[in-house]
């Protein structure tokens, strides 16, 4: 994300309060108006009684031109000692809070500091801006018209707003685990840190086209001279004045009610014991404005605290081939029957597979290591036309959507959830037989297979011609080169190529 002169991302993984990284993330939040947060769980299966435990909470400040990232580990934090400056943080006028789809975190988050005791939780998020909010907007101003709201994902965004590929992969890994892995941290990390690239390049397209133009007339002196509660009665007036009056009567009352030494407080039912607070900088007049035009907030309501349940009555289901349905389920748990390829029932004796959108990555890998992997035909295909596209080509149907199992089809559902392990499971369950002379024999592209004799350089280049551009940098070198004969993509065997090949030996342990 960063350009390439830039230091590298600051990541600190913070796991007790003792420590330098929960200072430093402290002070950040002190001096930071604008915040990306997001939060990682444990996968739980559907239809839980209680909501899953938040692992990791992430949240990657704005420091002046720079960003720093603090991956909170809830497992090995106390809660209680994180519990009143976060949701500080979270209702905080002076911290902008950026979000994907950040509600079903919050609801999350709030029942796991509610099951350590942190009654009630957290109830809301604001100022708050939604970074799918932001995508539409965009989409809005560079289409001139009114456009459909697009529930597009967080990589898809990063792709078309930074581009930058976010991979997705490890969503899905176990985020109780500990210690977490450097591919996790690294993941977790720029989750976060993607908001504030998203929100960095939408505030550039505001100020470039004066969106919202600050005038200066507007800090007229009987706007100042008024009173706070004037001020809060005139909700015209601006926004630059408000916040840096308000902020400074906080700070007065702060001064007076808090220091470094725990105050006790007199109350009804006793004495309450306050601790130190501290007050952040508030914002600046522009980002101000986007606030109070873009600004948005989340708020728990009751039914939120509770996990939904399903109140539908289920169906009667009628029995496939005999077999109870629900016992026909549980059966895909492993694979049973004879698969559509086998000699036995007028197949090839060749594996072939059609992965659905879930497991697209899947495919992939099994062309890489030469097994034949089609995708859907369509992007948004129906249960019916995966079912007529499998049975057409003699395939079996891959996929983690146990909604497909009830079709009369030979479906298998994956139970692996990163692509290593899911092609493993695979070449296990299925008995396919790899060796290394297979791996990188079809085009991982379209699924084709390649043209039985390699290319010359001279033959690539006119191969090439207004299709695929051949880097200069091979003319030079005695390469060979292949084809496939469904799309023409040309391939030669260069580092990826060997890098690549030594990776599935690795994965299918082809060495041993």
């Amino acid at each position: 994300m960063d350009p390439p002169n830039k230091k590298p991302l600051e990541i600190h993984l913070v796991t007790t309060t003792d420590s330098p990284e929960f200072n430093h993330l402290t002070r950040s939040l002190t001096q930071t108006s604008l915040v990306g947060l997001d939060a990682e769980w444990k996968p739980v299966r559907t239809h839980q009684t209680s909501f899953p435990t938040v692992s990791l909470l992430q949240i990657a400040c704005q420091l002046g031109d720079d960003s720093v990232v603090f991956l909170l580990d809830l497992l090995s934090l106390p809660l209680s000692s994180l519990w009143e400056s976060l949701k500080e943080m979270l209702v905080s006028p002076d911290i902008l809070k950026l979000g994907f789809r950040f509600k079903q975190d919050l609801v999350y988050l709030s029942s796991t500091f509610c099951s350590q005791g942190c009654n009630p939780g957290f109830d809301k998020v604001e100022p708050y801006l939604d970074i799918t909010s932001v995508y539409n907007h965009m989409q809005y101003k560079k289409n001139g018209r009114n456009v459909s709201k697009q529930n597009k994902s967080l990589s898809t965004i990063c792709g078309e707003m930074l581009g930058i590929s976010l991979s997705k992969e490890l969503q899905c890994s176990d985020w109780s685990q500990r210690p977490l892995t450097e591919e996790q941290i690294t993941y977790a990390a720029m989750d976060a840190h993607c908001l504030l690239g998203i929100f960095k390049v939408f505030q550039a397209k505001v100020a470039k086209e004066g969106e919202l133009v600050l005038k200066t007339n507007e800090l007229s002196i009987p706007s100042a001279n008024l009173g706070l509660k004037e001020l809060f009665r005139k909700h015209d007036m601006n926004d630059k004045v408000l916040s840096t009056q308000f902020c400074e009567a906080l700070a007065i009352v702060q001064a007076t009610t808090c220091s470094d030494v725990v105050q006790v407080i007199p109350s009804a039912g006793g004495v309450i014991k306050k601790s130190s607070c501290s007050v952040s900088n508030p914002m600046d007049a522009f980002l101000l404005k986007i606030v109070k035009k873009h600004g948005d907030r989340i708020l728990l309501k009751e039914s939120d605290r509770e996990p939904k349940t399903s109140k539908k009555k289920r169906k009667k289901q009628l029995p496939i081939n005999g077999i109870p349905r629900e016992k026909n389920l549980e059966n895909f748990d492993e694979w049973q029957g004879t698969a559509p390829w086998d000699p036995l029932v007028g197949g090839d004796g060749y594996p072939k597979f059609l992965c659905d959108v879930m497991v697209e990555g899947l495919a992939k890998h099994l062309r890489c290591v030469g097994i034949d992997a089609a995708v859907p035909n369509s992007k948004k295909p129906e249960p019916r036309e995966l079912i007529t596209q499998a049975q057409k080509e003699k395939r079996v149907l891959l996929t983690r959507d146990a909604k497909l199992l009830r079709h009369d089809y030979q479906i298998y559902k994956v139970k692996s959830l990163l692509k290593n392990e899911q092609l493993l499971e695979i070449i296990e369950t299925f008995q396919l037989n790899i060796s290394e002379d297979q791996l990188m024999s079809r085009c991982t592209k379209c699924n084709g297979r390649f043209i039985q004799k390699p290319l010359s350089t001279e033959e690539a280049i006119e191969a090439a011609k207004g299709f695929q551009k051949i880097p200069n940098c091979l003319f030079n070198k005695n390469l060979e080169f292949w084809q496939c004969m469904d799309c023409h993509q040309l391939y030669w065997e260069g580092t990826q190529y060997h890098n690549a090949v030594q990776k599935f030996v690795d994965i299918c342990k082809l060495s041993d």
